[in-house]
Formats: structure tokens, sequence, C-alpha cells
């Protein structure tokens, strides 16, 4: 069995308060198209998260998975704190 384009990233959990659901925020270099800088990118992602043993700022391994719910398309693979 093929694996379909599975993603990997690694950010920091900013948010807690829903039932399975976690805030984490990935933090990315980006190059400017016209200036060949380097850019620092924030986005959030709302992660399914089954163990309830991750707490706020900790740095945790999130992959795509099929559609959850309208907003979830990860889930936490590994914890590291």
């Amino acid at each position: 069995m093929t694996e379909k384009h599975i993603q990997k990233m690694k950010g920091i959990v900013v948010s807690t308060k829903m039932a399975k659901t976690i805030v984490v925020e990935v933090t990315r270099l980006k190059k400017h198209p016209k200036y060949r800088k380097f850019m620092k990118v924030t986005k959030r992602y709302k992660t399914h998260n089954e163990n309830a043993g991750i707490s706020v700022g900790d740095n945790v391994t999130i992959v795509s998975t099929h559609p959850i719910s309208k907003d979830k398309r990860w889930r936490v693979l590994e914890e590291k704190v």
C-alpha cells in the first residue's frame, strides 16, 4: 500500500480548550519571490488529539489525515516535551 501525500509538520501547542482538539502553531521560513529574503510565516492548525496528556507549550509532530470535521485535517503523531 502506498502513502498518498502524507505531510508532517512540527509545531507548538497554543490551545487545548476544545474536547479532543488542540491548536498547533507551525512556523516556517518562506522565501520572498522578488527579494529572495526569507520571512517567517506562522499558521495555526486544528489537530485531532485523543490523549489528554498534551498541554500548552508542548512541541508536537502532526500529520495530515482524512477530514475529521469541518476544520480538522491533522492528527497528532508524537509528543515531545
